[in-house]
């Protein structure tokens, strides 16, 4: 059961009415009252990330959301979707001819903080296309795109610029947290190529033993770090700071990609742009 599962635990969409003008608060009342179920769970805040007009369904907007909530002492930023139309607001809008779930067709824009030096892996600041990534090295999906893009981001650097965010799956691939530390003191020391390399990288998606995952990239890589390293406060924070990032733009999977600061949902309209 995901995070999200298990702080809501309500399986009942509800159409409700709420004073038109959606604010920060109407949305709160409504977390409250018809999302988070569970009384463990206390919602603090609403943040809206950003709105969209729904074309195809008139009337009809996306709001984009994060709710701020408090588990177990800890506060934690959940995403949340829901769609608004006059006084009506619901999680869930269908289209029952086509079957279209219009919560899976919606991310938030990027802003500029999502372009900054220290996360462009490839290509040039100044391309005349970016792309920004959220990736884990051992998800299987990201294994057979993201060669892909780092491969035409490499071999048309004035077309592209690759930026790259660390979300390591954690529950699915235990690895990756130590993975993804060692791929940020990579990009630190300039080398950007075992961030491509280590996406061929063989491994137990379970293991977890610090000394054999360093010794696995070592072989694999040639790339030599230490325990010191990996454990260091900095490069923890680093990562930290990549997931609160995709926490922000309600980015929960990977691969997630953008391109020109839009959610790519079918992962390859850079191609488009190839020269």
């Amino acid at each position: 059961m995901s995070l999200m599962s298990k702080l809501l635990t309500s399986t009942i969409v509800t159409t409700t009415i709420l004073s038109a003008g959606m604010s920060e608060s109407d949305l709160t009342k409504y977390f409250k009252k018809f999302i988070v179920k569970n009384p463990a769970v206390e919602v603090l805040d609403a943040e809206i990330i950003e709105t969209k007009k729904i074309d195809t369904a008139k009337g009809w907007e996306v709001y984009l959301t994060n709710m701020k909530l408090k588990h177990n002492g800890k506060e934690v930023s959940v995403p949340q979707t829901v769609f608004v139309n006059g006084d009506l607001i619901t999680p869930v809008l269908m289209n029952m001819d086509t079957n279209r779930n219009y919560v899976n067709e919606y991310k938030p824009s990027l802003s500029v903080e999502y372009y900054k030096n220290d996360h462009l892996l490839f290509g040039e600041r100044d391309a005349k296309h970016r792309i920004v990534v959220f990736s884990d090295p051992q998800c299987p999906f990201c294994m057979e795109i993201m060669p892909e893009i780092m491969d035409a981001v490499k071999k048309y650097p004035k077309t592209f610029a690759l930026y790259y965010y660390h979300l390591p799956l954690l529950r699915i691939h235990p690895v990756s947290g130590t993975l993804v530390r060692i791929m940020h003191i990579a990009q630190q020391k300039g080398q950007s190529d075992i961030v491509y390399k280590l996406y061929s990288l063989k491994i137990d998606a379970r293991e977890t033993d610090v000394d054999k995952i360093i010794k696995a990239v070592k072989d694999h890589s040639g790339f030599v770090v230490t325990k010191e390293e990996i454990e260091a406060k900095e490069v923890q924070e680093a990562i930290a700071n990549d997931e609160a990032l995709a926490a922000k733009v309600m980015v929960t999977g990977t691969p997630t990609v953008y391109v020109d600061g839009k959610w790519d949902k079918m992962r390859d309209k850079y191609k488009k742009f190839l020269p």
